[in-house]
Formats: C-alpha cells, structure tokens, sequence
C-alpha cells in the first residue's frame, strides 16, 4: 500500500499513470480504493478502456457513478460495443436507462441491437462493424474508403465481400489489395471460399471452438439469412474463456461463482457464496452417518472393518472425482456430447473395474505383507478381510468411476452445468454408495464367521 506522500507524488501525476502497463494500473486501483475515481480520471482514452475491461463489475459501477458527467459520456461512447454491453447487462434497469442516455444516436442504436440477444450469444460479443465491399469496386476504391471509414484498427485484417443486399459472399485478406494493381477489380482477387463463420445465435462455447481451429484474429457474424452484421474478435474470446474458466473451476470446487477479485468481494458475500455448497454437501454426509449407524453392529463385531472404511471410501471418491473431471473437460472441448453417454458409461465401467482390481490387489497385498511381517495382527481370519479389501474396493471404484462419469450427462440432461457435478459432490455420493458396498460385501465374506 502506498501512503499518501508517494500518492501525492505518483498518483496524481497523469505523464507517471499513463506510463504504466495495465496489470500496474489495476493493481494501484485495488490497492487504493479511495483514489480509483482520481486515478481513472488522468488515464488517457486508451489505457481507461483497457483498465476498465479488466476490473470487477463493483469497481467499473462506481467509476462510473462517480465520473463527472462529461467524462463519464465521451467514456461510455469511446467503449467498444462488447464491453459496453458486458458492463450495462449487469445494471439495475433504472440505472441501465439513466445511463443510455449518455449515448449519441448511432452507439445508443448499436447497444440496443446487442442487448436484444440472449445471453452468452455471439450477438453480445459482436462488433458491429467491419469492412465490407462490393466485389465491383476496384481495389483503389477499396483502400480509400479503408482509410476514411475505419477507426478501429481491430477490423483491418479482412475485408468482406458483399452483394448489394449486404450478404456475405467471400473475404479476402488486406495484404492481397496491396500487391495488385490499384485498378484491379475486386472480384477478381475473390476464390469464394471464404472461411467459417459465426452465427449471431451461436452460443459463446460454440465461438471459442471456431475460433480455435482458425488461425485468425477475427471472424464474420451472419444471421440465417447470411446477411453480414458484424464480426466478433479473438481479444473478446480470450475473455469469454478465461471467465468460463474461472466459473467452473469454482463449480468444481463445490461452490457458486464469484465474478469478482478474491480481495474485492464483501466477506458475507463470500460467506454466502460458500455456506450454500457446504450445507448441502454436509447434509449429502449424513447419510454417510445414517449408514455406519445402521451397519454399527458389524462394526461392533469385527473392529477390524473400521480400519479400512477410509481406505475404501477414499478410493472410490478419488475415481468418482477423476472420471467427473474428465468428462467435463471433455464436454465442455465438445469431445464427447450427450448422444456418447452409453459409450462413456461403457468405457468407465471397464476403467472402473481395472482400476478396482488394481486397488483391490493393492489392499489385499498391504494386509498380506503387514500380518506375515507381524506390523498389525489382523486376527486369525485374516485371509478372509483381505478378499473383503479386494472385493470392496473393485465395487466401490468401480461405483465411482460409474457415477462420476455418468453424473455430467444427469445435470446436463436436465439443463444444469456440468462443472456443477463437482469433486466434493461426487464424493459424497459416492460416500454413502460406498459405504453400502463395502458393508455389504463384509456381511456376504464374513457372515457367520466374524459377523
């Protein structure tokens, strides 16, 4: 934390802000929140949309709140449609009003146009506007009207073909205009192949996957009748990833998402956003508790079991854990859809199994060497709980993999997140399923002899 000499000197000096690199800036905004609004204040246009792209929605609210009113219109209209968008969705509807106005006609028309699409489509993440040419005009043409139309140098890596309706046709890359003749016309440069394209419904998960088999910095959005409405960037996607990222890796967890920084979120909400997970897994756990209780007479009889109800349990949560996470990655890389469920529960019963057998002889060569080394007396029957071991840990593995794996497709099928099916949830209920197994395997081994 700086104090308020270096404040002083530092802060309020716009040549020092403006030098800094963003991760600096939004590092000095955290670190003192009393100055966030004098800071954002003496940033220069560019370095202002950069911090304000990478800050919790809390902190952007209350620039802009605080912002005078001059600033805070030149601001909102120099954002890019997308980050526009992205800070505007999350406002209270009064608020969100109050602050359209700020807008000129043309951005005002364009934010309108975003927010019309639903949620997590590309038509939220989409530039409306582009380069984009009629395949009549001649390549001089084409590179006056890129140096008067464009203003954002994002969009100057393709130029669009359309006909005289505004469809796409093809595109070609700037770099062909520049190495013909000024007089060529433009469909001569054209192949009509022009690459993948975005639909302005596909859903942000189906954007990253194009984007990640095309090696270019931006790509066309249409809509059903091919008409060219805008293009979506790779800067935007990484931002798309990297918060999905985050959101399942909280699910997985075992914990709702927390779309702010971890110093920045009230320590209720935080609280909260926790409690919620940890009771319901606590109460998934007493049925963990309703088991043993019902199974207490064979814990009674032969103390010996009780050894091993880490062990196993363990072991069948550890593979239940590994086989969700496996299938969520691979559902959400789109490597396995819903339609593969038969052949993953196939896969993951003969995983299971092997997996089993080998815990299982583990287990089993454990008791053998600990007994005949004489670390541990397992009593006079102590072939007998070693098969118990073995024959536990196959079921109860195999339980596990069988249900982590299965349990992605459950939630999705009912319209859930997969990454909700987290470690801990699997744990638990593999927990209890495994309790039932390894009880039930002790009874059927040892009935008659220690039970």
């Amino acid at each position: 934390m700086f104090n308020e000499n270096e404040y002083r000197n530092h802060f309020l000096d716009k040549k020092y802000l403006n030098n800094q690199t963003i991760g600096t800036l939004v590092e000095l905004i955290h670190n003192n929140p009393n100055y966030i609004v004098n800071i954002f204040n003496l940033l220069n246009s560019f370095k202002a949309k950069s911090v304000f792209r990478i800050l919790d929605f809390p902190t952007k609210k209350m620039i802009i709140e605080r912002i005078p009113s001059r600033k805070r219109k030149e601001f909102l209209n120099n954002l890019s449609v997308d980050d526009r968008v992205s800070f505007l969705e999350d406002l209270p509807k009064d608020f969100l009003k109050y602050l359209i106005k700020y807008l000129n006609p043309e951005e005002k028309k364009k934010t309108l146009v975003s927010l019309g699409y639903p949620e997590n489509s590309v038509g939220r993440l989409m530039v409306p506007y582009n380069i984009a040419v009629q395949k009549t005009w001649k390549v001089k043409k084409v590179l006056d009207y890129i140096r008067k139309e464009v203003k954002n140098s994002n969009v100057i890596e393709i130029v669009y073909i359309v006909d005289n309706f505004g469809r796409l046709i093809d595109d070609i890359k700037i770099g062909k205009f520049l190495l013909v003749d000024p007089n060529t016309k433009v469909y001569k440069l054209m192949d009509k192949k022009y690459t993948d394209v975005l639909k302005v419904t596909d859903t942000e998960e189906e954007a990253t996957k194009i984007f990640s088999m095309n090696n270019r910095v931006s790509l066309p959005v249409i809509d059903d009748k091919n008409y060219l409405l805008g293009i979506v960037t790779i800067d935007d996607i990484f931002l798309v990833f990297n918060e999905n990222y985050k959101e399942d890796l909280q699910k997985m967890g075992g914990m709702e998402f927390i779309n702010q920084s971890y110093l920045s979120i009230p320590l209720y909400k935080l609280i909260k956003k926790r409690a919620r997970w940890l009771i319901l897994l606590f109460i998934g756990e007493m049925f963990t508790t309703t088991v043993m209780q019902r199974f207490s007479n064979f814990i009674e009889k032969a103390i010996i079991l009780s050894l091993f109800i880490p062990l196993v349990v363990s072991s069948g949560g550890n593979s239940g854990s590994q086989a969700s996470s496996l299938i969520i990655q691979a559902m959400a890389l789109e490597e396995v859809k819903m339609k593969d469920w038969l052949i993953v529960m196939r896969r993951e019963i003969i995983c299971g199994l092997f997996l089993g057998i080998i815990l299982g002889l583990t287990g089993f060569l454990r008791i053998v060497i600990w007994h005949n080394m004489k670390l541990f007396d397992y009593g006079y029957h102590w072939i007998l709980v070693g098969f118990t071991i073995f024959f536990s840990l196959i079921g109860v593995v195999s339980w596990g993999t069988f249900s982590g794996s299965m349990l992605p497709f459950i939630i999705k099928k009912f319209g859930g997140d997969p990454a909700s099916s987290s470690a801990p949830f699997v744990a638990t209920l593999v927990d209890v399923i495994g309790l039932i197994i390894y009880f039930s395997i002790s009874y059927f081994i040892l009935h008659g002899i220690l039970l």
